[in-house]
C-alpha cells in the first residue's frame, strides 16, 4: 500500500482513517476537502482540482481522502489501494451531525482553512441522498478495475477496525 485512495460518503470516516494511516505507515495525507475549497469556502474549479490531484498521483506514496465524483475516476487508476466506505446514511448523518458539534464555528482539521464548520441543509441532504445517488456509481467503477487494485470495501464500522488491526499486525511484524 503506497497509493491509498478513501472513499464513500460525508460522515463515514474517511479522514480519520486517514489520519491513522499517515500515522502508522509514515505516507502523507491529502485531505480533498483542504485542497478543493479557498477562503470564504469557495470551491475551485474542476480544471483545479484534477491539477493538484495530478501533483500528487507524481509523488511516490500518497493517502488520498474525499469523495469528489468529478475525479473519482482517476484517483482509483492513480492507487493501487482503494478503501471503499459503504456505511448506512444514519450512521452517516449522525456522525456528521457530531462534527458540526465539535468544530462549529471553527475549521477541522481536513477542511481548508477560512471554512469553518456549520450546519448545511444540502450537505445532509447530499449524505442522505449518498446510498441512492452516489453508491451504484461507485460500486460499478470499482468492479471495472484491474483485478491489480487491492478494493476494500467497509460495511461497517467494525470492519474498519478488523483492517486496522491486521494491518497493526503486519506493521509490527515488519518491525
Amino acid at each position: 500500500m503506497k497509493k491509498i485512495a478513501l472513499i464513500g460518503s460525508s460522515g463515514a470516516g474517511k479522514s480519520t482513517l486517514s489520519r491513522e494511516l499517515t500515522a502508522m505507515l509514515s505516507i502523507p495525507v491529502y485531505h480533498l476537502d483542504q485542497l478543493n475549497w479557498r477562503e470564504g469556502c469557495e470551491e475551485v474549479s474542476r480544471e483545479e482540482q484534477i491539477r493538484l490531484q495530478d501533483e500528487i498521483f507524481e509523488k511516490e506514496e500518497w493517502i488520498i481522502d474525499g469523495n469528489y465524483g468529478g475525479t473519482l475516476s482517476k484517483r482509483v487508476e492513480e492507487a493501487d489501494t482503494i478503501l471503499f466506505f459503504d456505511f448506512p446514511r444514519m450512521l452517516c448523518m449522525t456522525r456528521a451531525a457530531k462534527r458540526v458539534l465539535k468544530y462549529r464555528n471553527t475549521v477541522r482539521p481536513d477542511m481548508a482553512e477560512g471554512c469553518p464548520e456549520r450546519f448545511d441543509y444540502e450537505f445532509f441532504k447530499y449524505i442522505w441522498n449518498f446510498p441512492e445517488q452516489k453508491t451504484p456509481h461507485i460500486v460499478k467503477r470499482l468492479r471495472e478495475l484491474p483485478s491489480d487494485k487491492r478494493v476494500v470495501h467497509f460495511n461497517k464500522p467494525s470492519d474498519v477496525e478488523r483492517f486496522l488491526s491486521t494491518l497493526r499486525k503486519k506493521q509490527a511484524q515488519i518491525k
